[in-house]
């Protein structure tokens, strides 16, 4: 399936091997073969995958034990070159496929499936506990998946999915428990043989560092190939990484770093300046607030992540945050930003309470469609 700008292999878990339908070893062997991974070509010819963070990516499916919620939801997302799994976050454009696969595979009662209308699936978001509510078109009791809502980085026009991503500030074990888990909206970052960054590192949707792109010599208007093509800057990107994750208290040791590369996330962000997407688009000053370049799995990202999307809403709405910032320092409960692909809108319910911050929801649209349904063969 297609989920906003990603795409994975979705399995019901009782479809599952049996020795796969619990976590594991056997569970990784597999989702590693069926994407074609670990494949030093970094092509993943015999597999799935397409050799990209993007779509790299698995997720299993379960009806929800929970009795507020529909369906669990676990992703994996699968290292291009390494043979691991790395379950240590969400995948927040193909949490956009999870609602419409879970419908139409019967994960749903049928009582809470309109004839026509919306059906809000409730979504248990395994990997770090929060819930997120997707609103999927239903059309004489199926599921919707043509329309006229755009998105940029992906090509065709397909029904708009809404997703609410509830209470997506971080409470997960390792993350510090808070929002900002060094207690700060800004920090002074030090990376030996880097250089000292300020950062603004944020546990909403999923771990973040955020930096000023001009820190690292960029003006936020770049391209993947400015960057992707830069083994000395992905090494540099990495380096940050690995640092604000020890910060962040994700991991005890650097080395940890390495077989955790789907969190933290790390960004630049800086004030609008026009550029030409990679569709060719003109992006003007005046189409956004602020631009964002964000990397995932070592490279950066065609479009955004859906999980840095929500980080990027939650921190332009915190004032004092470097996003914010460069969104203007103005109050927001919502926020347009310019990528590699385009544009996007991204809201967020921010609020600060006994003096810390907490957000409510994050909110952004997305769409999804099946792109082939069967048998995938995995050889023994």
């Amino acid at each position: 399936m297609r989920g906003g700008t990603s795409k994975g292999v979705f399995f019901k878990l009782t479809d599952l091997p049996l020795a796969a339908q619990i976590p594991g070893a056997a569970r990784d062997a597999l989702l590693l073969r069926v994407i074609g991974s670990p494949d030093p070509y970094e092509k993943q010819i015999d597999g799935m995958g397409a050799a990209t963070s993007s779509t790299s990516k698995t997720v299993i499916l379960a009806k929800s034990d929970r009795a507020d919620h529909d369906v669990d939801y676990l992703f994996g997302q699968v290292s291009i070159d390494k043979p691991f799994v790395d379950w240590s976050g969400n995948c927040g454009n193909l949490s956009a496929a999870v609602g419409p696969f879970a419908i139409s595979n019967g994960l749903v009662d049928a009582s809470r499936v309109p004839q026509n209308g919306l059906a809000t699936i409730r979504i248990w978001q395994a990997n770090i506990s929060k819930t997120i509510l997707a609103h999927v078109p239903i059309t004489e009791g199926v599921v919707q998946e043509t329309g006229d809502f755009e998105l940029d980085g992906v090509t065709f026009p397909a029904a708009e999915v809404k997703l609410e991503f509830m209470d997506p500030g971080a409470d997960e074990e390792g993350a510090g428990g808070a929002m900002f888990p060094t207690g700060n909206l800004i920090d002074d970052l030090e990376v030996p043989g880097v250089g000292t960054f300020k950062a603004t590192m944020i546990n909403a949707g999923i771990p973040t560092v955020f930096i000023n792109a001009v820190d690292v010599g960029y003006t936020g208007t770049e391209l993947q190939g400015a960057i992707n093509g830069d083994a000395k800057a992905l090494a540099m990107f990495e380096t940050i990484r690995a640092h604000g994750a020890m910060r962040m208290g994700l991991i005890k040791s650097l080395d940890e770093a390495k077989t955790r590369q789907h969190t933290p996330k790390v960004a630049i962000v800086a004030p609008p300046k026009d550029y030409v997407s990679s569709s060719g688009k003109a992006i003007r000053t005046t189409d956004v607030e602020l631009l964002v370049r964000a990397l995932s799995m070592g490279k950066l990202h065609h479009a955004m992540m859906g999980t840095a999307s929500v980080a990027i809403a939650v921190a332009a709405c915190v004032p004092g945050t470097l996003v914010n910032a460069a969104a203007g320092g103005d109050a927001l409960t919502e926020v347009r930003f310019g990528h590699p692909s385009g544009t996007l809108r991204v809201g967020a319910e921010a609020m600060q309470k006994d003096g810390e911050w907490t957000v409510k929801k994050a909110i952004m649209s997305r769409s999804a469609r099946v792109l082939m349904e069967g048998l995938v063969r995995v050889p023994i």
